[in-house]
């Protein structure tokens, strides 16, 4: 079977599932999913067990961290494969080499490769069904990381951990990012019960390194590692981090670095960058050391657009993918912490099913005016409701505008902001990427979105 890209894209997309977010079916306790992922990688001789991998999990700063680790790794010399979700403009950023998203050529190839052994599963094992769209994503990913003799894989979960297709991975290193209240439809709507989901990637014998936790998830994550005998290490008890991403010391089992610099913005990124090098440590423990000069390098090189991003100078114009009440407390942090007093202009494009109220009460008292809007996404929130919910935060009416989409909401903005005043585009990350495009620093591949979004 051989196949174009679109035919490829196509493939993947129609097998999405929950939420259209491509995860691993989290509603199935008998981890159909992961028996179906790991069914495609023994077929294929097991591709994912030729180099070492680094896993991340967490509810917050995962994304964040997984990229600082690829930059690590990069800079050290490392041939580096990056598997992240979800994408800005191309479901191709989520399979990267060495910051480079995986051609549409080879992609087309590796979808031509599994399509016939997915309906080989479903005829062989029925009960199971076809692999979903992130299953077949993921396995392509770690395929395509053997292609490329990678010399290491970060591994971004998708959802969760325990039953998350990319649980397949046995890692040299876990790493476990801030943990909060998040998907608690799935997940559970307890710290503890998220921090069992996260903890699910900690491996017997494997070292895990987490972010600083709240008690009752550092308690479930320790009660883990302590029974699969893996070492743990946390951040605030093992490694300390002081400073902003401008000049900060870190200290930890490697030692103490002094005056590092991170490009990422917004101090709660140095808690995301600490994880990443003490992952690195974890690995150097297990025989793939890192210098302190590919610590600085990276660290002071790594790209992640949609985090903090400045997008336009003059006005500056923000964007950053915060679609939680927690996000966007540290988005509201960084905002003070960066953009000097500035006046502020917020466009706010959230999805319905999110704390849309909560995270308008943490924003909206930063802005002198609110821009209400959606993006294309047809699970956005309504203008309305994202306006409604910004006036009850106590803006004055005639602060609160509503535009149709991100792109109009973002032209009212520059027309009203100056040369001296700020702008955040927030909400999710469909909102920055649609900003990204108005702004031309990008292209979104119209027939995957016409996919994604019917």
């Amino acid at each position: 079977m051989t196949v174009n890209y679109r035919e490829a894209i196509s493939y993947v997309i129609e097998r999405s599932g929950y939420d259209k977010g491509f995860v691993a079916n989290p509603f199935d306790a008998e981890t159909v999913g992961l028996r179906r992922t790991g069914w495609l990688l023994a077929a294929l001789g097991h591709p994912e067990r030729r180099y070492p991998a680094l896993h991340v999990a967490g509810t917050k700063g995962k994304g964040s961290t997984a990229a600082a680790l690829a930059a690590i790794q990069q800079a050290a010399g490392r041939r580096v494969g990056l598997y992240t979700s979800p994408h800005l403009h191309t479901f191709r950023e989520r399979v990267q080499l060495d910051g480079v998203p995986i051609a549409e050529d080879d992609f087309a190839a590796l979808v031509s490769e599994l399509a016939p052994l997915n309906a080989r599963l479903a005829q062989e094992r029925p009960e199971w069904g076809e692999a979903t769209a992130f299953e077949v994503a993921t396995v392509l990913a770690l395929l395509a990381f053997a292609r490329w003799e990678v010399s290491v894989a970060v591994v971004e979960v998708g959802l969760g951990g325990r039953l998350d297709a990319t649980n397949v991975l046995l890692p040299e290193v876990a790493a476990i990012t801030a943990i909060s209240l998040d998907h608690t439809r799935i997940l559970g709507d307890t710290l503890a019960q998220i921090a069992a989901e996260k903890g699910g990637i900690i491996k017997p014998g494997r070292p895990v390194v987490s972010s600083p936790q709240r008690p009752e998830a550092a308690v479930t994550l320790e009660r883990i590692a302590a029974e699969r005998g893996s070492p743990i290490f946390f951040g605030g008890r093992d490694w300390r981090v002081a400073g902003s991403p401008h000049s900060f010391d870190l200290s930890g089992p490697w030692g103490r670095y002094e005056g590092l610099t991170l490009s990422l913005r917004g101090n709660h990124q140095l808690e995301n960058a600490a994880t990443a090098v003490a992952a690195c440590w974890a690995l150097g423990e297990r025989g793939l050391p890192t210098s302190e000069a590919a610590v600085r390098a990276g660290l002071a090189g790594v790209a992640w657009p949609g985090r903090f991003e400045i997008i336009h100078q003059q006005p500056t114009v923000v964007a950053d993918g915060a679609h939680n009440v927690d996000s966007a407390e540290r988005l509201a942090e960084a905002l003070r912490a960066e953009l000097d007093g500035a006046p502020l202009t917020l466009i706010l494009a959230i999805a319905a099913d999110k704390d849309v109220e909560g995270m308008v009460r943490v924003l909206a008292p930063l802005a002198h005016t609110v821009i209400a809007t959606a993006s294309h996404n047809p699970r956005a929130a309504a203008p309305g409701r994202i306006a409604a919910a910004a006036r009850a935060a106590g803006l004055p009416g005639q602060r609160v505008v509503e535009a149709p989409v991100v792109a109009g909401a973002l032209r009212l903005a520059l027309a009203g902001a100056g040369r001296h005043g700020a702008i955040c585009v927030t909400g999710s990350l469909y909102a920055v990427a649609e900003a990204r495009e108005a702004l031309g620093l990008a292209q979104s591949d119209d027939f995957e979105r016409a996919l994604l979004y019917r």
